[in-house]
Order: structure tokens, then C-alpha cells, then sequence
């Protein structure tokens, strides 16, 4: 016995077509979302990889303003806004009289807020897969159960249970549960995937981002430099404070 999709499709009831209806609408609006995410995280690994290399250059040396360029030049990726904003507040603040210790906590705030903008772009539309992965099914439920309310309503009509009355109307109710399941299952188990590939790239963003702020600790300004009588730190001291961006 071939299961006919269209047959099925042509005798179902309106309402189980609307439920069909709805869980395409969720699967395609999942597939979007994932495609999207997955060129982010693509892009991401590249465009963070160029500019962490000449950025952990300029970090070792503390040429804060040189960095502040090369950040703003490469300002579409998430890593160089970062510091861009760390870099931008602490010189701000350092121009303006601020204690180092002080230009370091308004730099370590602006970052932490300028993160949180960040996380949101990550994680945009996780919430899609997220809620498709926890409706579809019980929406593949609703058109069984309203399968089988027209299955019962086909034996009122024909004064019969046998299943050539109610065949075609178990069938789709079936179906019904079977799609709802095919669209859930991998959409859960890509968001958990990407989940954790987001979450890892928001790791790495945050380390490099402490990085910074460890910086701007040991970072001497030129008035500073000429008043201070201490010597600078030596370079293979920072070279052993703060290591390389990953």
C-alpha cells in the first residue's frame, strides 16, 4: 500500500491544514535562522583571526591609540568593537585626569555594556529554534487529535467503523504527528550545536576583552611616563603578562 501525500492533503479537514500549515511556517523560519547562524560563525572565525593578530601586537606594546585605529577600521567585527570601546573610554578618561585605576573601571563597564549588545547580536534568532524545538511536536499532537476528531465524526456520518471510512482520517493524523516530529528533532539538536558554538565564540570574546582590561593596568601615559621615576616594565615582562589573542 503507497502512501499518497496529495490524496491525504485533499481529503484533510481545514483545521489539520492549518496546523500543516503553521509547522511549515515554523520550519522555514528555522531554516533561515540557521543558515544565518551558521555564516556568522563562518565569518566570524575568519574576520576575528585577522584582526586579533595586529591587536595582540599593539596590546603587547600598550599602543592604545594605534589600536583604537586599527579597530575602528575593522569595526564590523565583534572582537575589534570590543576593544574599540574598551580603548576609546579608558583614553577618554585618561585624557580627562582619570587615576589609571579609575580610567580602567569606566573602560571595564563600557566593555561589559558594549557586551551585552554583542550577545544579543550572537544569539539572534536562537529564540526561533528554540521555541520550534519545543512546540513543534505538541503541534503535530494538535492535528492528531484533530485527526481523530474527524475520524469519529466520519463514523457519526457513516454509521461505521470500519476502516475504510476512517482510514484516510487516521492517516493524516499520523502524518500530522510523524512532521511535526521530522521538524522538531533536528532543529533541536542544531540548537543545542549551535548553542554551544555561539557560546564558545562569546567565551573567547570575553577573554580577550579581560585581556584588554589587564592592559590598561600596566598602560603608563606620557605625562606619567616622564613623572614616574619607576622603570617601565620590561617587554618580556608583558610579553609573560598578557599572552597572544587567540
Amino acid at each position: 500500500m503507497s502512501l499518497n501525500l496529495i490524496e491525504l492533503w485533499s481529503k484533510m479537514g481545514l483545521p489539520v491544514k492549518a496546523v500543516v500549515f503553521v509547522l511549515t511556517i515554523q520550519a522555514i523560519a528555522s531554516l533561515t535562522v540557521i543558515i544565518d547562524r551558521l555564516m556568522f560563525l563562518r565569518r566570524a572565525k575568519k574576520t576575528s583571526t585577522q584582526f586579533a593578530k595586529p591587536a595582540s601586537e599593539l596590546l603587547m606594546k600598550r599602543e592604545f591609540p594605534a589600536l583604537k585605529d586599527l579597530a575602528e577600521q575593522m569595526s564590523h567585527i565583534h572582537l575589534a568593537v570590543l576593544f574599540r570601546t574598551g580603548v576609546a573610554s579608558f583614553l577618554d578618561a585618561v585624557s580627562r585626569g582619570a587615576s589609571r585605576t579609575d580610567a580602567n573601571e569606566i573602560a571595564d563597564r563600557a566593555i561589559t555594556r558594549k557586551q551585552a549588545q554583542v550577545s544579543s547580536e550572537l544569539y539572534r534568532g536562537m529564540n526561533v529554534l528554540a521555541s520550534t524545538g519545543s512546540t513543534a511536536p505538541f503541534v503535530g499532537l494538535l492535528g492528531t487529535v484533530l485527526g481523530i476528531i474527524n475520524a469519529f465524526h466520519l463514523i457519526g456520518e457513516n454509521d461505521s467503523g470500519g476502516l475504510g471510512t476512517i482510514g484516510s482520517a487516521i492517516g493524516e493524523a499520523l502524518i500530522v504527528t510523524g512532521y511535526g516530529l521530522c521538524v522538531a528533532i533536528p532543529v533541536v539538536l542544531l540548537f543545542n550545536w549551535m548553542t554551544a558554538k555561539l557560546g564558545a565564540h562569546e567565551l573567547a570574546l570575553s577573554s580577550a576583552s579581560g585581556e584588554l582590561s589587564d592592559a590598561f593596568r600596566s598602560y603608563r601615559s606620557p605625562s606619567h611616563a616622564h613623572s614616574d621615576s619607576s622603570e617601565p616594565p620590561s617587554m618580556n615582562e608583558l610579553d609573560a603578562e598578557l599572552p597572544a589573542i587567540n
